[in-house]
């Protein structure tokens, strides 16, 4: 089974599939990226995909197609991508075992580059 970057929940597949088929224009995926922002660090990015990008991390999962930013890739090594709804709003949310700390509000996390020895071993665990 070929490594991924990050993996989507079941939640995460059905919202993006419904994005997708929902939207007025030509869209075959999301992509994903961090950018600075907040008193944390920085905070994640999605935005809509009609094109690949050339030199983005392209992961196929559940038949869904995500493209993750290559700055990001290292901070995104190991990501579970969800989807939670509840009564006060819906979100995407990241499981990262590379975040280290985050913001008091929300708005913003700390993470550090994925310590790819430890990646490489639980996958020959797996």
């Amino acid at each position: 089974m070929p490594f991924k970057i990050m993996s989507l929940t079941d939640a995460a597949v059905e919202r993006i599939t419904e994005i997708i088929e929902d939207s007025d224009t030509p869209v075959i995926g999301l992509r994903v990226g961090i950018k600075n922002s907040g008193c944390a660090g920085v905070a994640y990015t999605m935005d809509y995909v009609s094109e690949a990008v050339a030199g983005d991390d392209h992961v196929e999962d559940k038949g869904v197609n995500v493209w993750v930013d290559p700055k990001a890739t290292m901070y995104l090594l190991g990501t579970v991508m969800d989807f939670e709804a509840g009564k006060l709003g819906s979100t995407f949310t990241f499981k990262n075992p590379n975040q280290t700390g985050a913001c008091g509000c929300g708005e913003s996390i700390t993470l550090k580059p994925a310590d790819l020895k430890a990646l490489v071993e639980a996958r020959a665990e797996a």
